[in-house]
């Protein structure tokens, strides 16, 4: 979001905040939850967009409508012979399935059939909004409609949305666990991304907290409850870690606390690729795909 523009909002915000930190709040979960742009904007981004269609190309295209929203599930045949194993994939805030491509190349390639999604107001899905709430609901839809899943491979906010998926947090949707599940740069709680947003908009702490009472209504738990590192803390999911330590979006702290929440968790420091080129880099996707190979060797086994 350009200077100019969180300054507008600022200024918007802290005029309705003398009146009602409770419409403040409405309007800062809005303004917090609203998608970016679609095109890709940047002259590196429409490279690495137009570089990707090849792939994309190959992939079958699905609405994947759930209450509230939509996603759009591209589904992404095995390179040759029937499917190994299925993967269920997803990008990060404000991205789309288009920069995930060497590594759906990858999977593919070594036999996987990956259903990699795009979330709501991303990429080629419909709407304007997203939270975690619509993440998990769209994760549910891909489990109904595809699943069961041998592994979630996520990137980000889509590492963590499928983390807390394998979780059941969300009052009413039931929690959908692979046998495997990899982050790659992904938070491990959610609260830290409500404090940045209101440090960024400078809002005073009643709208802060009036804004995580929404969420916490319409999920039906606590924000504390959305700790995908403790909520996978018993759990017997096999899990990969991947993350830099020079990420500058989400800190290297986040990576360490499933490493020791999670029993037996890996964690595979890929540092010198921070937060984005961490997705398609060569010692990534081999750390990956071979992990997933681990995983389907031992269901077979």
């Amino acid at each position: 979001m350009a200077s100019f523009g969180i300054a507008v909002i600022r200024n918007i915000l802290r005029g309705v905040e003398t009146v009602s930190p409770a419409a403040a709040a409405r309007l800062g979960l809005k303004v917090f939850s609203l998608a970016p742009p679609k095109p890709p904007r940047r002259a590196k981004e429409r490279e690495v967009f137009a570089a990707a269609q090849g792939v994309m190309r190959r992939a079958r295209r699905e609405a994947l409508p759930f209450d509230g929203g939509a996603a759009l599930a591209h589904v992404f045949a095995p390179a040759s012979g029937a499917a190994q194993r299925r993967i269920l994939v997803t990008h990060g805030w404000g991205s789309r399935i288009d920069y995930m491509t060497a590594l759906i190349g990858a999977l593919t390639a070594a036999g996987a059939e990956v259903v990699a999604l795009d979330w709501p107001g991303h990429g080629g899905a419909p709407g304007r909004f997203l939270t975690m709430i619509e993440a998990v609901k769209a994760i549910d839809a891909a489990w109904r409609r595809y699943g069961p899943f041998d592994a979630g491979i996520g990137h980000s906010f889509g590492g963590a949305a499928q983390a807390v998926a394998a979780g059941g947090v969300l009052s009413g949707v039931p929690a959908h666990r692979p046998a495997a599940l990899v982050t790659i740069g992904s938070p491990s709680e959610m609260r830290w991304l409500f404090a940045d947003f209101a440090k960024m908009m400078r809002l005073k702490p009643a709208t802060q907290r009036a804004m995580e009472a929404i969420i916490e209504d319409r999920a039906g738990r606590s924000l504390d409850g959305f700790s995908a590192a403790a909520m996978l803390g018993e759990s017997d999911l096999r899990m990969l870690v991947v993350h830099a330590e020079d990420d500058k979006e989400v800190a290297a702290h986040h990576a360490r606390a499933y490493g020791e929440a999670v029993p037996g968790a890996e964690l595979f420091w890929a540092n010198g690729y921070g937060h984005r080129r961490i997705v398609s880099a060569a010692p990534v996707l081999a750390r990956i795909v071979g992990f997933v190979g681990e995983t389907g060797q031992r269901q077979a086994a």
